[in-house]
């Protein structure tokens, strides 16, 4: 491992936990003309996923920064204009079309992969280029079907080799239409100002840690690595020529890194109320949110119904720069339905009402419906609160 420079601050775990929030966008007031290309270019990856209970998570990301934007602006934001393309970062992610550079160097692992889990027949590469290059941009079906007719996994050729060449960056996903990708050859879909592999590994690594860290303001040397997934000795590789500065932590076991920009100016303004989404990059990391909230989340929409403790998709409740509670919505109708809620004490109740409604009215719904709330005694308050927030 990399030799640790002398702590350049020591911070307590309230400034840290402020730098953080600030870092991701929920200290301070919101900057609205950037907007969702703004938060995009801020966070430097939005995490996709299938799930869509409110709404789908890429959506709710910039919700949660920026209120209550209307939702199909949030697509076009995202996909318009070649802004932004999707690859594996975190999971798979949308990033800002300016990163492309930056996973050359995953471009080119994938490159030299020797094993694959799917067989690629002789000649479907081609197959694909030469289709998207005549028709494209197309989706998987477009392209002769995504599946053989068996299990999810059971994929067609010709969905093997475009997602083989997504990987190895010959094509690119431009959009999601019906939450099916939408592939175009990246000489096509991308500005020729970044449509390189130019940069080495080492270049690639160290400007995704400098943005990594400038994302979470500070983070221990796992925080940082884990937000576009490089290995923890890739990491040690490039930490110094990052830019970053080591920090002590109150509370924190291991060394931390901090932007300096971060540590420029105390963190001050409004802090948001809103209900996050379990792949927000504020709370993505399990053992981060425990560190720094002392709130233990799991997204439990994988475990089995009876295992459930929170529900299928709890949603952390942010207020006051906290933690403090958590809610598995659902939607009937026009009825947001709150399945089960848990909150952290009686402060708790006036902060989830107004997330709650303020949820509802984004989504199109005009009321809200309690159904299980963990301290029974905090019932009869939230309802009366969702009430007077509804009028």
């Amino acid at each position: 491992m990399t030799s640790v420079q002398p702590p350049a601050a020591e911070l307590s775990a309230d400034q840290a936990r402020r730098i953080a929030l600030r870092a991701q966008g929920f200290l301070g007031a919101p900057d609205r003309r950037a907007g969702v290309p703004g938060v995009l270019r801020h966070l430097g990856a939005v995490q996709l996923d299938t799930i869509s209970v409110l709404a789908r998570s890429h959506e709710l990301i910039p919700y949660a920064r920026l209120g209550r934007i209307g939702r199909r602006p949030v697509e076009e934001a995202y996909w318009s204009g070649g802004r932004a393309f999707e690859y594996w970062s975190h999971a798979a992610c949308i990033l800002p079309v300016e990163e492309w550079p930056h996973f050359a160097f995953r471009r080119r692992a994938y490159r030299s992969r020797p094993q694959w889990h799917h067989d690629l027949p002789d000649g479907a590469y081609e197959t694909v280029i030469k289709q998207l290059r005549a028709e494209g941009p197309l989706t998987a079906t477009e392209l002769g079907g995504a599946k053989n007719g068996g299990e999810w996994w059971d994929w067609s050729a010709s969905k093997v080799a475009v997602e083989r060449a997504l990987m190895y960056g010959e094509v690119v996903c431009t959009e999601r239409r019906g939450w099916k990708r939408v592939y175009d050859l990246a000489e096509r879909a991308l500005p020729a100002a970044v449509l390189h592999d130019d940069l080495d590994d080492a270049e690639c690594l160290r400007r995704l840690v400098a943005l990594a860290g400038r994302s979470l303001g500070v983070g221990t040397r796992m925080d940082i690595a884990d937000y576009h997934r490089i290995k923890g000795e890739q990491f040690d590789a490039v930490v110094a020529d990052s830019g970053l500065v080591p920090v002590t932590v109150e509370g924190w076991a291991k060394p931390a890194w901090a932007d300096p920009e971060a540590l420029a100016a105390e963190p001050r303004g409004r802090h948001r109320t809103t209900l996050l989404s379990p792949f927000d990059s504020l709370v993505w990391e399990r053992a981060r949110t425990e560190r720094i909230f002392g709130f233990t989340h799991r997204l439990e929409a994988y475990v089995p119904k009876p295992k459930r403790i929170h529900g299928y998709f709890a949603m952390p409740l942010l207020a006051g720069g906290r933690l403090q509670g958590r809610v598995d919505p659902a939607r009937e109708g026009t009825t947001l339905v709150a399945r089960q809620v848990s909150l952290a004490g009686a402060k708790a109740v006036a902060p989830m009402a107004q997330a709650l409604v303020e949820a509802a009215s984004w989504v199109g719904c005009t009321d809200v419906r309690l159904e299980r709330v963990d301290a029974p005694e905090l019932r009869g308050p939230l309802t009366r609160e969702i009430a007077r927030a509804l009028v």
